[in-house]
C-alpha cells in the first residue's frame, strides 16, 4: 500500500520523549566542566566516575533550569518531589545505574500548540524531569558506526553526569496523515521554547538534543496498538522521517498478519528506515527505587514566581511580532518555522542584511541545498553572518543574484566567506564602463536586424542584445546596466 494508504486503512498513535542537555557550566552531580569537544576523560572525577565512597551534590543551575522548561511548557511544578535510581548495564555508564526520576517528576501536565498547514494541534505535556546523561561510546574498526562489525569500542566519560533534561509527551492520536510533520513541528517548536530560555543550545546534530520517536498502529475503533521506540533521531528531517517509516513498516506486517513487538530501534539515516535494537523494557525491569544520597527537591513557591516572572518572550509570540516586522504573510511566516529558518534569519538581519535579502536565501537556495544534502538548515554549511554579508555585497552592485548563488556554493562548499569566494573564483560583477561599451557595441554590430528593431522602438527586443553581452561577460555583468547603456547606444530614450 501507498503511504495514503495505509492512513484510510490504520490510525497512527505518536509519542516523543525528548532529551535535552543543559548548558550549565558542571555536571549535575559534580564540579567537572561540560565543555563540548574536550579531551576523552578529561572532565572527570570520583563523583561522576562512581568510585567507592564518592557523594553526589545537587546542581541548583540544572534545577531552575527544568524549572524554567517546565513552565514555559504550561506544566505544574512539584512542590515536592525526589531523585530515584535507574538500573541497568550500559558500559558508558560507570554507576551501572542513572540517577533520574521516576514517579515524582519535577514537572507535569503541560502542552504545546503547533501549527501544521493552517490548522493548530495541542500536544500534551506528561512530565518533564532532570536527570544525568550517560558516557559515549565509539565503535571503531567496522563500516557503519556501530557494534556490529566494529574491531574494537572506546567510552569517553565526559558526558557521564551532564544534566539532561527529558521531556515526554502524552500518546498523541487522531494526527491521521499529518503524524510525521506534526511531531516534526512539535520538535521544532520545543527546540525554539528551549533556546529561548537560554538553558541549552540545542543543537541536535551535536547530541545535546536527542528525540525517542514512539509509534504504534491501530484499525478505527480498535485500542491503541503495540508501540515501538526510534531511538536518539538527531533531527528534525529524521524525525519526520522516522514516524513515517515506522507507520508504513509496521503497515506492512499487520497487513501480513503479523505482530508488531514492543522494541527499541534505530533510525538509519542513509536509508531513511528503522532497524530492530533490543526488546523494550518495562518500568519494573529497571528496579527504580528512591535515591538515598540525595534530599528531595522542594523548590520555594517565591523562587517558582520567580523564575516564571523571568520567562522571555514565547517563540509563538516571537514570530507574531517578526512576522509583521518583515512584512511577510502568517502562511509564509509557518513555512518559516517548519524550515527552522526564524533564529536563522533573525541573525542574518541583525549582521546587516534586508528582511527580504535574508529570508530569500535561506528559504530558496539554501532550503534547496539542505533537503538536497538531507541535512537541516542550520547544518547547511552557511551561517547568518555570511548570509549577510553576501547580500551586502549584491546590495553594494558588487554581486547579482547569479554570480551571488555561484559565491554561496563556495561558502556552503568551505572556500570561506563571501568576499573571499568572489575573490578567488573571479565572480565579481563587470562595472567598468570601458568593457561594458566594447561589449554592447560588439553585440549591436553582430546583431543589425535587432539593433534595428530597437531603433524603431521596439524596444523589447533589447533583451536579446542583453542576453548577448551578459554571455561575453560569463554573467558578471549587472544586467540593468547593460540595458540602459544598450539603449543610449542606440539613441532610444
Amino acid at each position: 500500500m501507498t503511504y495514503e494508504e495505509i492512513l484510510t486503512k490504520y490510525e497512527p498513535v505518536v509519542g516523543l520523549e525528548t532529551h535535552v542537555e543543559l548548558g550549565t557550566k558542571t555536571k549535575m552531580f559534580c564540579g567537572c566542566k561540560t565543555d563540548f569537544g574536550a579531551e576523552p576523560n578529561t572532565q572527570t572525577c570520583p563523583v561522576c566516575l562512581a568510585l567507592p565512597g564518592a557523594l553526589p551534590v545537587m546542581n541548583r543551575a540544572a534545577i531552575a533550569a527544568t524549572i524554567q522548561i517546565g513552565l514555559a511548557l504550561n506544566c505544574d511544578i512539584a512542590e515536592w518531589c525526589r531523585m530515584a535510581r535507574k538500573n541497568y548495564f550500559y558500559p558508558d555508564m560507570p554507576k551501572n545505574f542513572q540517577t533520574s526520576q521516576y514517579d515524582e517528576p519535577l514537572c507535569v501536565d503541560g502542552y504545546v500548540d503547533v501549527t501544521v498547514d493552517g490548522k493548530e494541534y495541542r500536544i500534551g505535556i506528561e512530565r518533564v524531569h532532570i536527570e544525568e546523561d550517560t558516557g559515549k561510546t565509539l565503535h571503531v574498526g567496522g563500516a557503519t558506526g556501530r557494534i556490529h562489525g566494529a574491531t574494537e569500542s572506546l567510552v569517553d566519560y565526559n558526558r557521564a553526569g551532564i544534566p539532561l533534561v527529558e521531556i515526554v509527551t502524552k500518546p498523541v492520536p487522531g494526527l491521521g496523515a499529518l503524524a510525521p510533520e506534526i511531531a516534526k513541528a512539535y520538535v521544532a517548536e520545543l527546540r525554539d521554547i528551549v533556546r529561548s530560555l537560554g538553558v541549552s543550545d540545542v543543537r541536535m546534530e551535536q547530541g545535546s538534543m536527542r528525540c525517542d520517536v514512539n509509534t504504534s498502529l491501530n484499525l478505527p475503533g480498535d485500542e491503541w496498538g503495540t508501540r515501538t521506540e526510534t531511538k536518539n533521531v538527531n533531527s528534525l528531517r529524521s524525525v519526520e522521517r522516522a514516524v513515517r517509516s515506522e507507520i508504513i513498516r509496521q503497515a506492512g506486517i499487520l497487513d501480513e498478519g503479523g505482530k508488531i513487538f514492543q522494541e527499541t530501534r534505530h533510525f538509519q539515516e542513509t536509508t531513511g528506515d528503522t532497524r530492530s535494537g533490543r526488546s523494550k523494557e518495562t518500568a519494573t525491569d529497571y528496579r527504580y527505587f528512591p535515591e538515598p544520597d540525595l534530599v528531595p527537591i522542594a523548590p520555594a513557591p517565591e523562587w517558582v514566581s520567580e523564575l516564571k516572572a523571568a520567562l522571555p518572550e514565547k517563540p509563538s509570540i516571537k514570530r507574531a511580532r517578526l512576522r509583521d516586522q518583515w512584512g511577510i504573510s502568517e502562511v509564509d511566516m509557518q513555512s518559516v518555522a517548519n524550515a527552522g529558518a526564524v533564529e536563522l534569519i533573525e541573525e542574518t538581519i541583525a549582521a546587516g542584511s534586508s528582511a527580504a535579502g535574508a529570508r530569500k536565501w535561506w528559504m530558496g537556495e539554501l532550503a534547496r541545498r539542505a533537503n538536497e544534502l538531507d541535512v537541516d538548515l542550520a547544518a547547511v554549511g552557511a551561517t547568518p553572518a555570511q548570509v549577510a554579508a553576501l547580500q551586502k555585497l549584491v546590495d553594494a552592485g558588487k554581486l547579482n543574484d547569479k554570480l551571488a548563488r555561484q559565491v554561496l556554493e563556495g561558502v556552503v562548499a568551505g572556500e570561506g566567506d563571501p568576499a573571499e569566494v568572489m575573490a578567488s573564483r573571479g565572480l565579481e560583477v563587470v562595472n567598468d564602463t570601458g568593457a561594458l561599451t566594447k561589449a554592447v557595441d560588439e553585440a549591436i554590430a553582430a546583431n543589425p536586424e535587432i539593433a534595428a528593431k530597437i531603433r524603431d522602438g521596439k524596444v523589447a527586443a533589447a533583451g536579446a542584445l542583453v542576453g548577448a553581452v551578459m554571455k561575453t561577460t560569463r554573467g558578471q555583468a549587472d544586467a540593468k546596466a547593460v540595458r540602459d547603456l544598450l539603449l543610449e547606444r542606440l539613441g532610444v530614450s
